[in-house]
């Protein structure tokens, strides 16, 4: 649909009900975090919706209010959290399990997280072969277990009040798959979903039942999920915004800052190696090659839609660009991510760049899962849907708002189009950066 200016989005009253698809490290984190900010016992960092400004009209009229004064968001007060997940472990003891957080925060939410507890989850073995888990639903046909979600989804939302949901996939990484013929239209799915069609994933049963309910999704994991020919209709028949995919956490965060500085200073870039050790579950999961081939994907296609080597040959025509992901156990959560720059300059010479990551996976991710469900529930209140392409800021891979449009991966374009679509909605000029009126 048409981006409109000065909308009329609806107040955010009552209870937004963040469901999550999977709550294990990154969810129980993202629920946590929400809790402790909620009781002042910790800040909401990296979080653009909680600490982020936005600057209205000219520098010197220095109106830069936070964005969450500037549009109507929902407030963290106002949350309420649930999901579904393979075990059958309470937040709290998720997150235990997960050792994200320490246990002296976990200790002060006890008893608000042990009360989170999640439904059975829809699961098949052949899409995530390192997870095993016994929490998981059982039906004759898909079909038969959309209609579960759609069960569960509804009776959490009338025990909760709520007034409005959206849902955030935080699970697993499920196997490399190319769309099919069943993927190509409503009609076709739900066939499949009535015939069982091996080519469904679990995370696109859950996409239909949202996308059925008129809930408002983002696919955090490079799963085939949100961007297929038949949830995208689903999506513009319902009047649903979504947003995905892969949430854009550690390395690949680091290549959207600093490719767009080499680009901007035309130094050419002859290879970029990159490696990742972790051992949370998501690197048991990676282990397997179908599912470390969905996320190499993902992360490979940020520095050709960066560069441009089209049109840039001579400095970013021929790079050797590898990404490796290692299964380490003793690292836990703290994945490490260590890149090695091949770079050259004036007249060619070279040059060599090291970065070392060593960063918190789901503490990066958390922030993002807020930002996601306060901006989906915003879109919603304002009529927008179908592709939030202003949200490719927080994704590995986003989604283009047309097909055969590339997308943005230079997150200082996309954090520009991002906060131009919040003026944009206001009624309020876009900022350019040009200052043609600060000029005599």
């Amino acid at each position: 649909m048409p981006l409109e200016s000065n909308v009329d989005i609806a107040p955010a009253q009552g209870k937004l009900g963040i469901l999550l698809p999977g709550m294990g490290a990154v969810g129980t984190t993202f629920i946590a975090g929400v809790l402790a900010i909620r009781k002042g016992l910790a800040k909401p960092i990296g979080s653009l919706t909680q600490m982020g400004t936005i600057r209205i009209g000219p520098r010197t009229d220095d109106n830069v209010p936070l964005i969450n004064d500037y549009v109507p968001l929902a407030q963290l007060d106002d949350l309420v959290f649930g999901g579904w997940d393979v075990f059958e472990d309470d937040a709290y003891a998720a997150a235990s399990r997960a050792g994200v957080l320490d246990g002296h925060m976990l200790e002060q939410l006890g008893e608000e997280l042990r009360a989170i507890k999640p439904m059975p989850a829809v699961f098949e073995q052949s899409y995530v072969k390192n997870l095993h888990g016994d929490h998981v639903k059982t039906g004759a046909t898909k079909w038969e277990l959309a209609e579960q979600l759609a069960d569960d989804i509804n009776r959490f939302s009338d025990e909760h009040g709520c007034d409005r949901l959206v849902a955030v996939w935080c699970g697993s990484t499920e196997v490399y798959r190319e769309p099919s013929a069943v993927h190509q239209s409503v009609e076709a799915f739900e066939q499949g979903l009535r015939d069982s069609a091996p080519e469904i994933a679990p995370s696109q049963i859950y996409a239909y039942a949202c996308l059925k309910l008129a809930i408002p999704m983002a696919n955090g994991a490079p799963n085939l999920n949100l961007d297929t020919p038949a949830m995208l209709e689903l999506a513009r028949r319902n009047d649903v915004p979504v947003t995905g995919k892969d949430f854009k956490t550690g390395q690949t965060l680091m290549k959207t800052i600093l490719a767009p500085g080499f680009k901007a200073r035309m130094l050419g870039v002859e290879g970029w190696y990159s490696t990742n050790i972790l051992g949370n579950r998501d690197g048991e999961i990676l282990d397997d090659p179908e599912s470390f081939r969905a996320k190499e994907v993902s992360k490979l296609g940020v520095l050709d839609t960066i560069f441009e080597p089209e049109r840039n040959p001579d400095l970013y025509g021929d790079i050797h660009h590898v990404v490796r992901i290692n299964y380490y156990p003793p690292r836990g959560d703290n994945k490490e991510g260590w890149d090695n720059i091949d770079i050259f300059g004036w007249l060619g010479y070279k040059m060599q760049i090291k970065v070392d990551f060593l960063c918190r996976d789901s503490i990066l991710a958390a922030p993002l899962v807020l930002d996601l469900a306060l901006f989906l529930d915003l879109a919603r209140r304002a009529g927008m849907s179908g592709v939030q392409e202003w949200l490719s800021f927080y994704w590995k891979s986003p989604q283009p708002v047309q097909p055969g449009l590339y997308p943005e991966h230079d997150i200082f374009i996309q954090l520009t189009k991002l906060k131009n679509t919040l003026r944009h909605l206001k009624g309020d000029d876009a900022i350019t950066h040009l200052g043609a009126e600060y000029y005599d």
